[in-house]
């Protein structure tokens, strides 16, 4: 089987948009999380979000005639991956373009113009819907765009599974490549629902922090006043690479790809099941995939959205895998810092780990001040950590019981 790295990294979040504005964020132990600007939250019970606020569409090469005909996740995408193969060096050009294909999720798509469309739809008539509708907002159109931007002409689809999307893109996209049908894949996830629809469809059923005098800290991981998950936005994109195809044009390599994991928890439409069961199944299919050894994990950047059951039942997923080595790895969630971007989450994740093994450092989980005392993992509390990461993981567990893992692990020739 063919070995697959990680050539380029693209990144938008509530932290700022590039790499270094979002990945020194994060190593600072910034958050991106504030009050909401883009809608009025005086009837909203979660008021506050990870928001980006400094995203210009145009300077990424979309024209303003074609801001309003893609949706803000779309725009999201296009840009990160044009930041992710200016990082990797990729041309792609008649040469390459059938082996180079896209893997680009979102969990929600396009809301933001369902929402728009439909109220004027009952306020104006049917006849004032934009026949750019569908094409905006329907959740395979971050990934189809990338392909039309850059040219990308082979594997093409969009995997919705919630909150894991990112993952599992990732994932597929490593395993297209390892199996021959791509050499090089943009994957990950993309996504934009800061609005008033999806706020409060979320914050119904409970699954928000209400925590809205302090929502710097709201999203508070791991802890015991933990009282529900801060939204996000933004995108994660990574530029995979057959190795030998990578080592021939000299790319820089961040990482190597060695293992995805996905199973279902068949249990519930939104909880986890009990124990994680689920989760940890895939967290050793990953493992399985290149052998890696249990003792060479050091670093897991956790699912960890700061909701009581999720915490509880991925540390125990940790635990049922780990054993005793679940004490020497070090876990962290990131959404603190950036809210959780939902589909995105797992692209962005996924771009956060590259670069923790790359500089050897473990990213902290912020707003970790009242310490779970059924939760005792190592999960870098509130300040990074120096530290050689061998082999990192990334988990990603969405609504319907849908669990995704990856490994990445230093490159070695």
């Amino acid at each position: 089987m063919r070995r697959v790295v990680v050539t380029g990294l693209g990144l938008i979040t509530s932290l700022g948009t590039g790499l270094e504005k979002s990945w020194s964020g994060i190593k600072e132990g910034k958050t991106g999380i504030d009050l909401i600007t883009s809608f009025d939250t005086e009837d909203t019970p979660a008021k506050m979000a990870g928001e980006v606020k400094d995203f210009d569409p145009t300077a990424f090469g979309i024209e303003k005639k074609e801001v309003k005909k893609l949706a803000r996740n779309t725009q999201f995408a296009i840009a990160a991956t044009k930041m992710a193969l200016e990082d990797s060096g990729l041309k792609i050009d008649e040469n390459n373009a059938e082996k180079v294909g896209v893997i680009v999720s979102s969990g929600i798509g396009g809301i933001e113009v369902f929402e728009a469309q439909h109220e004027t739809m009952l306020n104006k008539g049917v006849k004032r819907v934009s026949p750019f509708t569908i094409p905006a907002m329907i959740c395979n159109m971050a990934s189809g765009n990338v392909g039309i931007y850059f040219g990308a002409k082979g594997p093409n689809k969009a995997v919705v599974t919630a909150c894991a999307a990112g993952t599992h893109s990732i994932g597929d996209a490593y395993e297209m490549i390892k199996h021959g049908r791509a050499d090089a894949m943009i994957a990950g996830g993309t996504e934009a629902c800061i609005t008033k629809f999806a706020i409060n469809s979320f914050a119904n059923m409970k699954a928000l922090s209400t925590r809205n005098d302090d929502p710097t800290r709201a999203s508070r991981p791991f802890t015991a006043d933990r009282d529900g998950f801060v939204m996000g936005e933004g995108a994660g994109i990574l530029i995979l690479e057959e190795l030998e195809s990578a080592k021939a044009r000299g790319a820089k390599i961040y990482a190597e790809v060695v293992g995805f994991g996905e199973t279902c928890d068949a249990y519930h439409i939104t909880s986890p099941a009990d124990g994680g069961e689920g989760a940890a199944r895939a967290f050793k299919m990953a493992l399985e995939e290149n052998n890696t050894p249990l003792e060479e994990v050091d670093y897991i950047n956790a699912h960890g959205t700061s909701t009581p059951a999720n915490d509880r039942n991925e540390t125990a997923a940790i635990k049922s895998v780990f054993g005793d080595h679940a004490y020497d790895l070090h876990v962290s969630s990131t959404k603190g810092a950036t809210g959780h971007g939902l589909g995105a989450a797992g692209g962005i994740e996924g771009v956060i780990i590259a670069l923790a093994i790359a500089e050897g450092v473990v990213p902290p989980t912020i707003n970790y001040e009242t310490p779970d005392p059924d939760l005792d993992l190592n999960y870098a509390p509130n300040e990074m950590v120096k530290k050689d990461i061998r082999v990192a993981m990334s988990s990603s567990l969405g609504f319907g019981g849908h669990n995704a893992v990856i490994a990445m692990k230093k490159y070695n020739n």
